[in-house]
């Protein structure tokens, strides 16, 4: 009877031994694959560019959802759902801060959101504009950067208090703006902005370039108004601008009208205009200088350093016409009379018809 219960209780005592051997097997099978999934998720790479410079911009009052959207979008992580789960884990929803930063290759989750989380890598914003025609498309682009409203711009633009302020008028102010690359903080506000681009526009005008247009016997304003034409007329080829610039010049010094074809595509606001016509021409508009003399009242485009310069340091020739060259190279052929003129328009003007652009 003795021996039998010994023998009972030796089974049950396997039978537990063998119960918490499982157990724990099964407990440290999960505890190394748990491990091995928090390694993974927390310490693999789990952004891939392939080279690309990829970045995501994080807009104020963002939440933690979008900017996890916005890096989804992007196309470069590679598990979408890790890359939540640490975010949560690191409660990142508590700690979103604006700014624009860099996808970089090979980052891993934590990595990644410890970077959103500390702003430790923010990138900062960055005003890039170029090619921009009319004052709603310069009020667009500032508040997009800074992520204001155009309004907000624009109503600035159009103040005559504010923009003589800044020593411009309404339509004068757009040559404050000096196309180029500026970095500018997250908490820029509006006025800010307009304060700075005030300060690179005095830092541009330089001792050097003040003597040059000085001796030109222009203004500033009026040094870019002209690149805005020369830029517009030469666009491809900006080893040709200091020509166009002379022709220009040496028109204003005779007292002839400019004549320059964009103002009148500017004149009537319609810029698919590929062959200026008559109907065209008859535009009443000061910015049409085939109807006024002298140079129109602001801009028709926010003007290159490069077409500025070129204005500053025009060639100096005797030529007072030119046209786009027939093989539409981007060049133009250079006139110094009328005579000489029409016959390069005609052969431009043929080689438009030939190809049927005949607007």
């Amino acid at each position: 009877m003795a021996t039998s219960r010994i023998e009972e209780y030796k089974a049950s005592a396997e039978r537990r031994r063998k119960r918490f051997a499982y157990i724990t097997g099964i407990f440290g099978l999960v505890l190394i694959t748990f491990s091995y999934y928090f390694y993974q998720v927390f310490f693999q790479a789990n952004i891939e560019t392939k080279g690309r410079p990829t970045y995501v911009t994080i807009r104020p009052g963002y939440t933690s959802r979008q900017v996890l959207d916005s890096i989804e979008a992007t196309g470069v992580v590679v598990d979408r759902l890790s890359l939540r789960f640490v975010a949560r884990a690191m409660k990142y929803d508590q700690l979103v801060k604006p700014g624009r930063y860099e996808l970089k290759d090979g980052y891993t989750n934590r990595q990644l959101i410890g970077d959103l989380r500390t702003a430790r890598n923010r990138l900062p914003l960055r005003l890039t504009f170029q090619s921009l025609r009319l004052r709603q498309d310069l009020a667009n682009r500032l508040a997009t950067t800074i992520d204001a409203k155009p309004a907000t711009f624009d109503s600035l633009l159009t103040s005559p208090a504010y923009t003589k302020a800044l020593g411009f008028d309404t339509l004068s102010i757009l040559t404050m703006f000096i196309p180029n690359t500026y970095d500018l903080a997250w908490n820029t506000s509006a006025e800010n902005l307009m304060q700075r681009m005030k300060k690179e526009y005095d830092k541009f005008w330089t001792p050097a370039r003040d003597a040059k247009r000085q001796a030109l016997g222009l203004s500033r304003a009026e040094v870019s108004v002209l690149a805005s034409i020369v830029e517009a007329e030469q666009q491809q080829h900006a080893d040709e601008r200091p020509r166009v610039a002379g022709v220009y010049l040496n028109r204003l010094k005779r007292g002839m009208k400019l004549q320059a074809d964009p103002t009148v595509v500017f004149a009537n606001q319609d810029f698919t205009i590929k062959r200026v016509l008559n109907k065209h021409l008859a535009m009443d508009s000061p910015y049409n200088t085939y109807k006024y003399n002298g140079l129109p009242p602001g801009p028709i485009n926010l003007p290159s350093i490069a077409s500025i310069d070129a204005v500053l340091s025009p060639e100096e020739h005797n030529y007072l016409y030119f046209c786009a060259k027939e093989d539409f190279s981007g060049y133009h052929a250079f006139a110094r009379n009328e005579q000489e003129h029409l016959v390069n328009a005609r052969r431009y003007q043929a080689a438009l018809s030939r190809n049927g652009i005949m607007k």
